[in-house]
């Protein structure tokens, strides 16, 4: 999925690609460079929140007719997400998961995990969201 159709410039500005996207789940992928890297040449623990914040707030948005709501017709605010960053990251692929594990017709809440090329849990997170109404 190109994410400049869902027109969210900074997930593609720094390379982060939908993979997947169904009711109550989002996938994204991200394959770490050196722009993701602080001065340790690891990966910045903001890509970590972006990707998590990315992938638990458009689990929320899906209609289950493959149309997004959050496309054109309005989208999510993050109210609240707590991250734990569980292991260091030195390049390879990424892929964060994000459920949505409950709540109404405006606010819901996700749980996200990241997951190393291996399998590896690198980090996890859990948030809550607001739908908002079209512009």
């Amino acid at each position: 999925m190109n994410l400049d159709h869902h027109n969210n410039a900074f997930l593609t500005m720094i390379g982060l690609t939908l993979s997947r996207w169904e009711p109550g789940m989002a996938e994204f992928d991200l394959v770490v460079d050196h722009r993701h890297t602080n001065r340790q040449g690891i990966l910045q623990g903001g890509v970590l929140a972006t990707m998590l914040d990315a992938a638990c707030g458009y689990a929320g948005l899906h209609d289950g007719t493959g149309v997004a709501e959050g496309v054109g017709e309005g989208q999510a605010v993050t109210l609240s997400l707590m991250v734990n960053y569980l292991a260091r990251v030195e390049g390879g692929r990424l892929r964060a998961v994000g459920t949505v594990t409950g709540g109404g017709r405006r606010i819901y809440f996700a749980n996200g995990v990241v997951h190393a090329g291996d399998g590896s849990v690198v980090a996890t997170a859990q948030g809550s969201f607001k739908r908002m109404p079209p512009r």
